[in-house]
């Protein structure tokens, strides 16, 4: 089960509809003891509807903000404009780290998004129970 701060679901949502109809993307970043902390809404460089891919300065400049404050990069975001939130066979096969959370916002519904999380190794999807918690330290 992974915890995300409300304003980290916000801060999703938000860029996944202002980037609709194509795909959002961004960076998640966790603390040492796990905990998601920040998400990094960056730029699809790809303008398309059905793939991303994150924009390699932003992507640096992510990297590096989380590593001043003693956080990595542990996951990335998605939306699905117009299709359930679950992985697609092109998420599955771009997946870069087994160890990452993959979350995908499901735009299907717009006026109702769905956001998921999963686990990518080896081909193999796993469901990541997200909950949606203020009570962070």
């Amino acid at each position: 089960m992974t915890a995300i701060h409300p304003q980290i679901l916000e801060a999703m949502l938000v860029h996944a509809d202002n980037c609709h109809p194509e795909e959002s993307c961004g960076l998640l970043a966790s603390d040492p003891a796990g905990a998601v902390r920040m998400a990094y809404p960056l730029t699809n460089t790809l303008r398309s509807s059905t793939n991303y891919t994150i924009e390699p300065r932003e992507h640096v400049k992510a990297l590096r903000h989380a590593e001043r404050l003693g956080w990595e990069i542990t996951g990335v975001f998605h939306s699905h404009p117009h299709t359930q939130a679950y992985p697609s066979p092109t998420d599955v096969q771009l997946a870069p780290d087994p160890e990452w959370l993959y979350v995908v916002v499901g735009l299907e519904n717009r006026s109702h998004p769905v956001v998921r999380g999963f686990r990518i190794a080896g081909g193999r999807i796993e469901e990541e129970t997200l909950t949606f918690e203020r009570n962070q330290t």
